[in-house]
């Protein structure tokens, strides 16, 4: 394939477009960047607020949107981690069976954020890794660590 390609991708267009760049020891690399929708996907970690984060178009070139995304995604990170560390006690006396589809409901809305902060970060985005990491830094401290957790001594 040459430095400029076309490729089928579902039922679309996809070009693909190779760079090169030399590094630190002076050999060369190649960088991938593919065009889909008419939209720039990175394949390396990149700086900026111009970037697509979980929807198409969202959020956009805005740097007030692109706030939100960081918002968002760093409140999802703190929320998955609360999920991490307060459902995993059911009552004594509560009915096993109830229990049982309460548990794996929750569990599988945990699964669930947990998979829209790994989609957020694929991106590429290096504000969104950061608020991705961030917000299960933060949830971690809060819900998670044992400095806050009282053990009854």
């Amino acid at each position: 394939m040459g430095d400029h390609e076309m490729m089928p991708h579902h039922g679309t267009a996809v070009s693909s477009s190779l760079t090169s760049a030399w590094n630190a020891t002076g050999s060369m690399r190649r960088h991938r960047k593919m065009m889909v929708h008419n939209t720039l996907m990175h394949n390396t970690f990149f700086w900026g607020h111009k970037t697509e984060v979980l929807f198409q178009g969202w959020p956009g070139s805005s740097t007030g949107m692109y706030a939100v995304a960081l918002t968002f995604v760093f409140s999802l990170a703190v929320l998955v981690e609360w999920f991490n560390h307060h459902f995993s006690a059911i009552k004594p006396g509560t009915n096993k069976a109830a229990a049982g589809f309460f548990q794996t409901g929750m569990y599988a809305v945990r699964s669930g954020l947990s998979y829209m902060v790994m989609l957020a970060v694929m991106s590429f985005n290096g504000g969104i890794f950061l608020a991705a990491v961030g917000g299960h830094a933060v949830g971690f401290a809060l819900f998670g660590s044992r400095g806050k957790k009282s053990d009854g001594s």
